[in-house]
């Protein structure tokens, strides 16, 4: 389990981290979502080890992460802006990551330098963003980790390439209970591989949840009546967390839970009901801008 329990870190009197939690379970794929600025990458440095923390703990599998060389090495962490040594080729990177890593796999790394058609001869500093972040990808899941930290993954990737990349990492789930913690803004692409979600805004954690539970607890509904409206505000039960009138037709986001919510606007007898799906990105929104908790 990777967990992080009330941590705290200043940058020169700026709290980026105001007492954080985040709870991942082994084997899951974890999506971790805030404005710029609302801590990811800082929380993901300090459960890759880089950064030592002011207060409260960082520990996978119980054990701390700061310091602590082992535990490190069973980590993989493919940052937002990559760092390759200058001069070296990807045959060459790939040596050095087998001379540092005793998990090293001959067979992964060949399967994805043929699938992402990668030239090992080529120096890594005149690959493209994109081919740069094909490269790390290759690199950091050959050494078969068992926490896998992505910070904004798949900028500069296109979507065969994107595709290709979490095929592997779902199948790395799948086989080896390998647990992965994605940052990224394609919220999109995250509602379709994430089974759980944190939301971080001003170094705090808003919401955790599983992504399923999550979208059972918020529901986006259209409706419609006749000439007039019921108070629908003021209706016990009801928290509209946003609303926008379409004409004669009123959209709705509500949290609370499904059935009672559709008992309630039906018994207002609406000319028009609609139950819509929600999606990932639609929470995120009124998350930051209701404070959905």
């Amino acid at each position: 389990m990777v967990q992080i329990e009330n941590l705290t870190k200043q940058f020169d009197g700026y709290k980026a981290l105001r007492g954080l939690n985040l709870n991942i379970k082994k084997g899951s794929i974890y999506g971790l979502v805030g404005i710029n600025g609302s801590g990811k990458t800082t929380a993901i440095k300090h459960l890759a080890g880089i950064y030592r923390q002011d207060s409260g703990t960082v520990t996978i599998d119980g054990q701390p992460v700061y310091d602590n060389a082992p535990l490190k090495a069973r980590v993989g962490y493919i940052p937002d802006e990559l760092y390759f040594f200058a001069g070296y080729n990807l045959s060459m990177t790939s040596k050095f990551y087998k001379n540092m890593y005793a998990t090293w796999n001959d067979s992964i790394y060949n399967n994805l330098i043929s699938l992402l058609q990668l030239d090992e001869r080529r120096r890594l500093n005149r690959f493209s963003k994109g081919m740069q972040k094909q490269a790390a990808f290759a690199l950091t899941l050959s050494t078969m980790p068992e926490v896998l930290l992505l910070d904004e993954p798949i900028d500069g990737l296109d979507p065969i390439v994107r595709k290709d990349v979490f095929r592997q990492i779902i199948e790395d789930v799948a086989d080896r209970g390998m647990t992965v913690l994605i940052s990224s803004h394609n919220l999109k692409e995250m509602d379709d591989i994430c089974d759980a979600v944190g939301i971080i805004k001003e170094g705090q954690m808003v919401i955790e949840r599983d992504l399923d539970d999550l979208k059972t607890d918020v529901h986006k509904i259209q409706v419609a009546f006749g000439a007039e409206y019921p108070p629908l505000e003021s209706t016990p039960g009801l928290t509209i967390l946003h609303r926008e009138s379409r004409g004669t037709v009123e959209l709705l986001v509500i949290r609370g839970d499904e059935e009672e919510v559709s008992t309630k606007i039906k018994a207002m007898k609406p000319l028009v009901y609609d139950h819509l799906p929600l999606t990932l990105e639609e929470i995120f929104i009124y998350e930051n801008k209701e404070g959905i908790q």
